[in-house]
Parts: structure tokens; sequence; C-alpha cells
């Protein structure tokens, strides 16, 4: 389940945000990963209600764990997906 994510998603996405949708019950929630201009991370969760949280991260590692457990909970919630593409 989930998107398998690079190793190192800066150099994978060259700056650009990517995004992943997940979808339940006709609602949709979305999350973005990205470097940051300092040289760290950033995983923006938008709801469905679009409110936002923004968590931060020093390591590409880091991040990448967090998007794991993130899509986990996303699953065990009922939302489908990850559908994403890189913009």
């Amino acid at each position: 389940m989930g998107c398998v994510k690079p190793d190192n998603l800066a150099a994978a996405t060259w700056g650009s945000p990517v995004f992943w949708w997940f979808e339940r019950s006709g609602q949709y929630m979305r999350y973005e990963a990205r470097e940051t201009p300092g040289g760290g991370y950033e995983l923006r969760i938008i709801n469905p209600d679009g409110s936002e949280h923004v968590e931060t991260f020093d390591r590409s590692d880091d991040l990448n764990k967090r998007q794991q457990d993130f899509e986990l909970e996303l699953a065990k919630d009922g939302w489908t997906g990850p559908h994403g593409w890189v913009l």
C-alpha cells in the first residue's frame, strides 16, 4: 500500500512539490512533500475542509518515514489512494 518513495526526495523532485491524493466517501485529502529553500523538508497535509497542517524535517529519511506512517494511518481510517503526480 502507498507510493514507493525515493531515498532522496529532493533529488527526485528537483525542488518541486509532489502531491498525493486520497479519497473517502467523495471527499479528498492531499498531502505534499517538498524540499524547503533552507535545505530541509516539509510535509503539508491539506484536509477536505481546506485546513492545513505542516510538519518539517531536517533529513529526507525522516520525511520518508513520516510519509509511510501517515499513509498507513489514512488506510486505517478508510481513505483510498494514493493517487498522485509530480507538478
